[in-house]
């Protein structure tokens, strides 16, 4: 793992990767809070192509804030308010009861309601009527699950986002690399660029429309910028000795990187409508790496051994005088932003290896997450409330979240593939 300050740059060269599985959730740890909610199978639901009510199901039981009840339990399956007998369940204290149907509509086309209902009130939270296409029920449903998930917990929900990785399969000797996209549930994977040579650091543009990252298909580390839709991809940064570690700038006008074209790694900012590039670190003596943007767009921190081990640093996006952020710990890297700046989400190390921190960036109080000892590049959901990393699990590469609590952990394991470098999308417009 991660052993030595250099080999973050080149840390997915050399890291073991074995085989292992497609992404499937398993809920390591939850909260004695979690709500109790009936999920009625929705009428017409299993002759769709995709079972909507069981994956709005999934969504929220993996979320670890809902305890759904099981399908055994349930004392009717409405899907009409006047078919609920809310006194009948209160008996279950169900605090939401979510019904719905699926109906055919045009060729390839259905119809899809759903109603959620606070069962103590009787009264309807919020309910909606779609027509979508065949190939737009499994989004539906995530968006379905959202609307559920804020309805009853007044934070966004973020199961219509997505997830980009990159797995590896094959042997020691003939490894293929792939740069995938799943919901985040980790279904529905589709790979977005294959390459026998390792490829790095996913970054999601603010629009979630394209993709920055680093591949070795050259074999020498260039930044790719690809279009999700077409596919279509543009080198921009293919200088000599380093080039990693891309970052959007919030407008997306932008990229910030790190390149050792001048001799060590330094920060740079990459205009990508004129290809201007400025550099804004100078230290001859330090590797500066991994930048992040702030929300305002004005600053960048990133992670720095100016100061003799690994640390972050924050600096104005026009370059001068970084100033440390990172106080707790003798080894702080590979910094993640939530989506208003408050919180940092980084890796701490230390005698019991690397974990996930998250530091209020106010009060500078850092709380440990995890305590895997393997873990890495975390990466904060849209909404703030979930931290998304890479660690091991019986030598193994898999994926994981942990909430910015602590208390709600998951796995993303599978079948046939080792999974490492996570970036979670921005909210879908």
């Amino acid at each position: 793992m991660i052993k030595q300050w250099r080999s973050l740059v080149l840390l997915l060269v050399i890291l073991p990767w074995q085989a292992q599985a497609e992404l499937v959730i398993d809920i390591t740890g939850g909260t004695a809070s979690a709500l109790p909610i009936a999920v009625v199978p929705f009428n017409g639901s299993s002759a769709a192509p995709e079972d909507i009510s069981s994956i709005v199901r999934n969504d929220l039981e993996t979320s670890g804030r809902f305890i759904p009840l099981a399908d055994q339990d349930l004392i009717a399956h409405p899907y009409e308010k006047a078919d609920v007998n809310f006194k009948d369940w209160r008996l279950l204290r169900s605090e939401g009861l979510l019904i719905g149907k699926v109906t055919p509509a045009d060729p390839g086309y259905y119809e899809v309601q759903f109603q959620l209902f606070d069962v103590y009130k009787a009264e309807q939270l919020v309910g909606k009527r779609y027509k979508v296409p065949e190939s737009g029920l499994r989004r539906l449903a995530h968006q379905i699950s959202d609307l559920v998930y804020e309805a009853l917990t007044g934070e966004q929900g973020v199961f219509s986002t997505r997830l980009a990785f990159v797995s590896v399969s094959g042997s020691s000797t003939d490894k293929q690399y792939a740069l995938q996209v799943a919901d985040a549930d980790g279904e529905n994977p589709r790979v977005i660029l294959q390459s026998k040579q390792p490829i790095l650091s996913p970054s999601w543009s603010p629009d979630g429309e394209r993709l920055a990252y680093v591949s070795f298909e050259s074999r020498r580390p260039e930044v790719y910028v690809q279009e999700m839709r077409t596919g279509q991809r543009q080198s921009v940064a293919a200088f000599n000795g380093i080039n990693s570690a891309p970052s959007w700038s919030p407008d997306g006008s932008k990229l910030a990187m790190s390149l050792s074209k001048a001799g060590n790694p330094e920060i740079y900012v990459l205009t990508l409508s004129t290809g201007k590039l400025a550099r804004i670190t100078h230290n001859p003596r330090a590797i500066d790496t991994e930048p992040v943007w702030m929300p305002s767009g004005q600053e960048l921190i990133f992670t720095s051994d100016r100061g003799g081990k690994p640390q972050i640093y924050r600096i104005s996006a026009e370059g001068g005088r970084a100033a440390r952020i990172s106080f707790e710990g003798g080894y702080n890297a590979s910094p993640s932003l939530s989506p208003d700046g408050t919180k940092m989400a980084m890796i701490q190390g230390g005698g019991g290896g690397f974990s996930v921190a998250v530091q209020d960036l106010e009060t500078g109080s850092v709380q440990v997450l995890t305590d895997s000892g393997r873990d890495e590049a975390p990466s904060f959901a849209p909404n703030g409330q979930i931290i998304l990393y890479a660690t091991e699990e019986q030598g193994r590469g898999v994926l994981a979240t942990v909430s910015v609590d602590g208390q709600i952990h998951r796995r993303f394991g599978g079948q046939g593939q080792a999974v490492r470098e996570p970036a979670w999308s921005p909210f879908r417009k």
